[in-house]
């Protein structure tokens, strides 16, 4: 009888535990070309994890990559073993990567190949988030997300300054309306990509967590070591975007609210998003809208024009509309 009994404890023991294993949800990394992956290896694959991040693991990445950014690539082997060291098994391909996960984390740092390895994931039909930038810039970014409607696929796409604490309550009104925001971060520029979207993108997300969508108008002055962006609101606002090429990197700004001038949340860390990550992952709700990321990129390659034209406003609108134009030719020679 004691055997019988024990036979039937393990038995539930092992249904339980295999129970527990087939809840758990299945993630994949294409990229370990940033630090953002073993950031999100480290707090996801934890022997203890915080309680909103149980329930997922990394179980395997495709590791390329930027072939030609060598402070991207370089770093490709350190991550690689770091990865296998937190159980994370190296694949040869997306292909097979898409097999074994169930969603993806599209983490590669060159946002210029982000377009190519989107349309594989899309095709499964497998959720992904898309880390910063989206694209490298505003053309491909908009055709990954018609390209995502397409398939009727869920992604988005955030830097993790939008989900600092501080940001998510001065977008929810705790300190009043927001009348305007300056926000600022480093902007170091990359030959690869149009000036922000490689890293100035972080100010931008701020700025447009803190003030949304809505703007009409952009116009900038460039130096040597800074921009500033100037957006004019729809609805008269205005919101400036600094970039600091020199200096120590800093992330933040000062957002004018009816109750008073407020400090706007730095960087903090990955927690915060990759929480809002794994949220989606569940629900397959975006926190981010795509109408707001193609609006920041909008403002980005605005501001680009602008400089070209030595700092003359720029319409919203027909930056949009002229990449649009780009997009749609550029995927219809796609396969």
């Amino acid at each position: 009888m004691k055997t019988e009994k024990l036979v039937m404890i393990c038995l539930m023991c092992i249904a339980s535990f295999a129970m527990r294993a087939q809840e758990v949800i299945k993630v994949g990394i294409i990229g370990l070309d940033t630090s953002h992956s073993p950031a999100f290896i480290g707090l996801l694959n934890s022997e203890d994890p915080k309680p909103e991040h149980q329930g997922f693991r990394v179980v395997a990445a495709y590791p390329y990559g930027s072939k030609t950014i060598e402070n991207s690539f370089k770093r490709i082997p350190e991550y690689t073993e770091k990865a296998k060291k937190n159980g994370v098994e190296i694949v040869s391909s997306i292909a097979e990567l898409l097999k074994k996960v169930d969603c993806i984390m599209l983490e590669t740092n060159d946002g210029n190949l982000h377009l190519e390895q989107a349309i594989e994931v899309l095709k499964s039909g497998k959720p992904m988030f898309i880390d910063k930038p989206v694209a490298a810039d505003l053309v491909d970014a908009i055709a990954i997300f018609k390209l995502a409607d397409q398939y009727n696929v869920p992604i988005f796409s955030s830097s993790a300054l939008r989900f600092v604490p501080k940001n998510v309550e001065l977008r929810n009104g705790k300190y009043g309306k927001v009348l305007g925001a300056d926000c600022y971060s480093p902007a170091p520029s990359e030959p690869s990509h149009p000036d922000f979207s490689w890293y100035g993108i972080h100010g931008v997300e701020i700025l447009y967590t803190i003030m949304g969508t809505g703007c009409k108008e952009v116009a900038r002055m460039s130096s040597e070591d800074t921009d500033v962006v100037i957006g004019l609101w729809e609805d008269g606002r205005l919101g400036t975007f600094r970039g600091n090429r020199t200096g120590k990197h800093i992330y933040g700004g000062t957002v004018i609210c009816d109750s008073g001038a407020v400090i706007a949340g730095g960087y903090e860390g990955y927690a915060c998003l990759l929480t809002e990550i794994l949220k989606f992952f569940k629900t397959k709700q975006v926190p981010v809208s795509e109408a707001e990321t193609l609006e920041l990129f909008t403002f980005m390659a605005a501001s680009n024009e602008s400089k070209r034209l030595g700092g003359k406003p720029v319409s919203m609108k027909q930056t949009f509309e002229k990449a649009e134009k780009q997009a749609q030719k550029k995927m219809s020679k796609l396969k």
